[in-house]
């Protein structure tokens, strides 16, 4: 069997001012890719696997559209190159966001489909925070999604994928898609699978897969900072059965609707100084506050120094601050040098709407690296110390802050631009506080401006008409007619 291997990752917000670009991609092509881990599942099912093309990048605002152009060229030629193929497995996100096009996964599975012909069978794997769109399920024949938030199950549905390709070509069945639209957008920090009602709804899809005729249930919670018709709910069914597909589809797209209002933030949230003034008067520790609206990894910009204006307000002590996005702050406190004190002025590097702030700093730590976009220096304010980072990144890892002499552990207070705090965080922090503040991810729902999303979708509107309809992909139906 000849197997093609491939795919784009990454979550696009469109209220994010700053285009993602080539050089924010880690790029793997051809032979590169067999020799990641990321990939290491592939072992898992014999065949003869041909590496094209794989992209992935923290999220944030629009992918370029020549970066994209260039990115789908590359991929084609790779593709064409490796023709005749009998399967393609891609492991895809399912927010990508091009400038000037609309749905940019359907654009990428669509070429791919017609490179590859209709003989061959696509499976692909996505981000439950992905946005599905009849022109993608029309592409493919497999797809499966993550069931957990934080994502900690990437081997497990890469292997649901893999499973169901090799299944069918090992005995020649082609599978049915079918799919129902739920007009839901709830963001993660509400649809966290380690809290109810997600918690349960995902936890049993696997008896789902058990029922005869299906080999797949999936649930797209979805992106909601993207502003285009595709963002919304839906669950997605993998199988043989069009009667029990249809039947369970819409069973699981009815469950998930019913729990709506039951999909509230499962940690105590609030404005900036409710986060701040409880850090400050707290008697346990270490206090982790989540800048829920700057954070990078859904989509933010990363770059905002509202929250440290507030903490260095209060004179909180023993506080990391991790981190601020600031590429002229990092350059100047690697000039001045460890042990020195400089005057920086801190956020509002990338987006010009981000507050800065300006303070007198000594510089604590300088990561030592022959590459200027990885720079990271810690400089310190009275008692906090502050991380500044050359490029757009997270600080979700125990091992984040160790490399930079930090320990979470021992400080008093820890703010990260986060929403859910990651595996490592949550268990640690005492308490936990999402701080709902301004940025590209903002909570308030109430100050989009949403001009693509044509769906009235809860909770935008309050209470929306729904009429729930199974749909299946244009390759079901053609199946079902022969």
């Amino acid at each position: 069997m000849r197997v093609a291997v491939g795919g784009l990752h990454v979550e696009c917000c469109t209220y994010n001012p700053v285009k993602i670009e080539e050089r924010d991609f880690v790029i793997w092509r051809g032979d590169e890719i067999l020799g990641q881990a990321y990939f290491s599942v592939l072992k898992a099912y014999q065949a003869t696997y041909l590496p094209t093309f794989y992209a992935r990048a923290v999220p944030g605002g629009p992918v370029a559209r020549d970066t994209y152009e260039n990115f789908k060229a590359d991929f084609l030629a790779r593709l064409q190159a490796q023709m005749p193929l009998d399967g393609l497995y891609l492991a895809m996100h399912g927010a990508v966001f091009v400038e000037g096009m609309e749905d940019a996964e359907g654009d990428w599975l669509a070429s791919a489909r017609e490179v590859v012909g209709e003989d061959c069978v696509i499976a692909v794997s996505y981000d439950l925070h992905g946005n599905v769109s009849q022109k993608i399920l029309d592409a493919i024949d497999i797809f499966s999604t993550y069931r957990t938030a934080p994502h900690i199950d990437v081997p497990e549905t890469q292997l649901r994928s893999l499973k169901m390709l090799n299944h069918a070509l090992t005995t020649g069945e082609r599978p049915l898609i079918a799919w129902v639209k739920v007009p839901m957008l709830m963001g993660g920090e509400r649809t966290s699978t380690r809290y109810e009602p997600a918690k349960s709804i995902y936890e049993s899809l696997p008896a789902v897969d058990a029922l005869h005729g299906v080999w797949d249930a999936s649930l797209q919670v979805g992106y909601r900072s993207a502003d285009e018709p595709r963002a919304t709910a839906c669950s997605v069914f993998t199988g043989m059965d069009r009667d029990v597909l249809e039947r369970e589809a819409l069973k699981l797209a009815q469950t998930y609707w019913d729990a709506r209002h039951e999909c509230i933030y499962p940690v105590p949230v609030g404005t900036i100084e409710e986060g701040v003034a409880l850090a400050k008067a707290s008697r346990t520790h270490p206090v982790i506050l989540a800048d829920s609206g700057d954070n990078p990894t859904a989509g933010g910009v990363g770059d905002r120094g509202d929250v440290l204006a507030e903490v260095l307000k209060h004179g909180l002590t023993n506080t990391i601050v991790a981190g601020v996005m600031d590429r002229p702050a990092v350059e100047k406190a690697y000039a001045a040098g460890v042990g020195a004190l400089v005057d920086l002025k801190i956020g509002g590097a990338l987006d010009l709407k981000s507050m800065s702030v300006g303070v007198n700093a000594e510089v604590v730590t300088l990561v030592e690296t022959s590459e200027p976009m990885e720079r990271e220096a810690v400089v310190r304010v009275g008692g906090v110390d502050i991380v500044v980072s050359a490029r757009r990144r997270p600080y979700h890892n125990i091992a984040d802050f160790a490399r930079l002499g930090l320990d979470p552990l021992k400080a008093d207070t820890v703010l990260v631009k986060s929403g859910y705090l990651s595996p490592e965080l949550e268990p640690i922090a005492n308490p936990n506080f999402m701080i709902l503040s301004d940025g590209a991810v903002t909570q308030n729902d109430t100050i989009r401006v949403r001009k693509r999303m044509v769906v009235p979708t809860f909770p935008i509107v309050a209470e929306p008409e729904w009429i729930p309809r199974a749909v299946f992909s244009r390759r079901s139906l053609a199946r079902l007619v022969s």
